[in-house]
C-alpha cells in the first residue's frame, strides 16, 4: 500500500490558496478600476507636448513654473460684469477647457490644500498680490470669483488646480486690465527695496536664506518666521491645511513657484512666540524676485512680501 506524499499533498493545498488569492485580487482592482470617479475626462484630456503636468505644491520639489513661457493643456477665458477700476470690487466669471475643448467642472478636480481651485493674482508691479477661491457656477465649466485691485495695470491671473484624471497639479493664465493709476515711481522704489523682513500692524516678518547669495538653479533653503513688536504670542492658525504659504514671482511674472513648509503635522504647533517654519526653492533664472508669505493670525489673513536678487 503507498502512502501519500505529504509534501505534494501540501503543496498543491498552497497552490490553489495562492490562485483563490490572486483571482480575488484581480476582481478587486477590476472592480475599483471601472468605479465611476464622478469625472468624464481622461489623462489624454491633459495631454500636451512640453511636460505641462507638474506638481506645484510639492514641498520636496518646490519649482518655479514658466507658467506663461510653456503652453499649458487648459485654456482660461475671463469676462467681468463691468469694466475693472483700481480701488473697486470686481466681479468675475471664467471658463476652464482642456486642449480638446472640454469644460473642467467641480468633479473633475480634486481637493488640494483645501480648497479645488486657487487663484493667484498679481498686478504688474508685483505689489499687489492676492490668493482667491472661486466657486463653480451651474455651467460646467465656469467659475466665479471677485476681488479688489489696488492699483491700475494689466493683472495677471494664475489658476492652480490638480485634475482627477492625472492627479497632477496643473495651472492656467490670463489677463485682467483695471483701470486707474498705479504706484508713482517713488512708492514702487520703496516697496521694491531689496529685504528679507517686513512689518505691518506690530507684526515683525522675517525670511532668512541659508545663504548669503542667491544663485539660479540651485536649491535655496528658507526660514520663515513671524513674532510681535511687544514679545507676546503669534497666534499663528492654519491657512490652507498649513500654518503659512509662499508663492514666489519674477519680475516680468512669467510664471510662480507655490511653496509649503516642511513641517506639515499641523498638530504639532509652531512656537507660541517666533513660529519659524521651512522651505524650499529652485529659481531658474537670474533676476529680481518677490516671495508672497501668507498666514493666518489670530483668524485674519496677512500677506508680508520680500524682495531679492537671484545672480546667475
Amino acid at each position: 500500500m503507498t502512502r501519500p506524499e505529504v509534501g505534494s499533498h501540501l503543496s498543491g493545498r498552497q497552490y490553489r490558496q495562492a490562485a483563490l488569492i490572486t483571482m480575488a485580487a484581480v476582481a478587486i482592482f477590476v472592480i475599483f478600476r471601472n468605479l465611476p470617479t464622478g469625472t468624464n475626462l481622461s489623462h489624454m484630456d491633459f495631454r500636451v507636448q512640453g511636460g505641462n503636468s507638474i506638481e506645484m505644491c510639492d514641498p520636496l520639489n518646490p519649482q518655479f513654473i514658466p507658467v506663461v513661457d510653456v503652453r499649458s493643456p487648459v485654456t482660461m477665458a475671463l469676462t467681468t460684469t463691468a469694466a475693472a477700476q483700481a480701488g473697486g470690487e470686481v466681479r468675475a466669471t471664467f471658463t476652464l477647457r482642456t486642449s480638446s475643448g472640454k469644460a473642467i467642472a467641480p468633479e473633475d478636480l480634486v481637493i488640494a490644500h483645501t480648497k479645488k481651485m486657487h487663484l493667484l493674482i498679481i498686478d504688474p508691479s508685483l505689489t499687489d498680490y492676492q490668493h482667491v477661491h472661486p466657486d463653480p457656477t451651474a455651467t460646467p465649466g465656469e467659475w466665479t470669483f471677485h476681488f479688489t485691485p489696488r492699483l491700475g495695470g494689466t493683472y495677471r491671473i494664475f489658476a492652480d488646480f490638480t485634475p482627477v484624471a492625472t492627479g497632477l497639479g496643473l495651472y492656467a493664465n490670463t489677463e485682467l486690465v483695471v483701470q486707474g493709476e498705479g504706484p508713482s515711481a517713488g512708492s514702487l522704489q520703496a516697496a521694491r527695496q531689496v529685504s528679507w523682513t517686513y512689518e505691518h500692524e506690530g507684526y515683525q516678518f522675517q525670511l532668512q536664506p541659508a545663504a548669503p547669495v542667491l544663485r539660479a538653479r540651485q536649491a535655496i533653503d528658507l526660514k520663515f518666521s513671524v513674532n510681535r513688536a511687544d514679545g507676546a504670542a503669534v497666534p499663528m492658525e492654519p491657512v490652507m491645511g498649513a500654518y503659512a504659504h509662499l508663492v514666489a514671482f519674477d519680475d516680468g511674472r512669467s510664471g510662480f513657484a507655490h511653496l509649503h513648509p516642511m513641517e506639515t503635522d499641523l498638530s504639532r504647533k509652531p512656537d507660541a512666540l517666533r513660529p519659524t517654519l521651512s522651505f524650499k526653492i529652485m529659481i531658474p533664472r537670474a533676476g529680481r524676485y518677490v516671495i508672497w508669505a501668507q498666514v493666518n493670525l489670530g483668524g485674519r489673513e496677512e500677506f508680508a512680501p520680500f524682495w531679492f536678487d537671484v545672480i546667475p
